[in-house]
């Protein structure tokens, strides 16, 4: 795997593991607990890993066609950096259709858990799959930016995370 893919991809496990460590010590009532109109934890992360999950499946169905789709450029770039800024204010946006659809409600914290790893050992084998070459070619579909490459990809998973992160911790303060 090519060493910047492999680090964000280690960038990515070390936010899991915090997560999860943040979330070992709770019930699988407190889990679902939610403040009325607001998501449960097990709500959260059952939207992150949907959405790094429909990802992983459509890059999947790109690699395949890799040669074909078109490298990024500075207008991809710019939306990357359009995309962190978004993820890293306090703002609230409503998740996809599509994704709202396809999210899958774990209900306990093995179930989660289970889940996201098998997510991630699937992304974790298409990186293995791409080649340096073809690092820039655009295989990533983000539903407001369109079209990116893996590692764009990669970053705004974290980015995700970190836009998640704040809500996660305000719910575990009301245990």
């Amino acid at each position: 795997m090519n060493t910047s893919l492999l680090k964000s991809f280690d960038l990515l496990e070390t936010q899991r593991a915090e997560i999860l460590a943040m979330i070992s010590p709770l019930s699988t009532e407190q889990l679902n607990a939610h403040p009325k109109g607001k998501w449960s934890i097990a709500q959260v992360l059952s939207h992150l890993i949907s959405s790094e999950r429909l990802s992983v499946n459509y890059m999947n169905k790109k690699i395949l066609g890799i040669q074909e789709a078109p490298d990024s450029g500075l207008a991809d770039a710019c939306k990357t950096i359009l995309l962190i800024v978004s993820q890293r204010l306090p703002l609230k946006f409503k998740a996809p259709k599509v994704l709202v659809e396809k999210t899958v409600q774990y209900q306990s914290a093995l179930q989660l858990i289970e889940a996201w790893e098998k997510t991630r050992h699937e992304l974790k084998e298409v990186l293995a799959r791409l080649n340096d070459d073809q690092l820039k070619r655009k295989i990533y579909r983000h539903p407001l930016a369109g079209m990116l490459n893996i590692q764009q990809a990669l970053r705004f998973f974290r980015e995700h995370i970190i836009h998640h992160t704040p809500q996660i911790k305000n719910l575990l303060k009301q245990k």
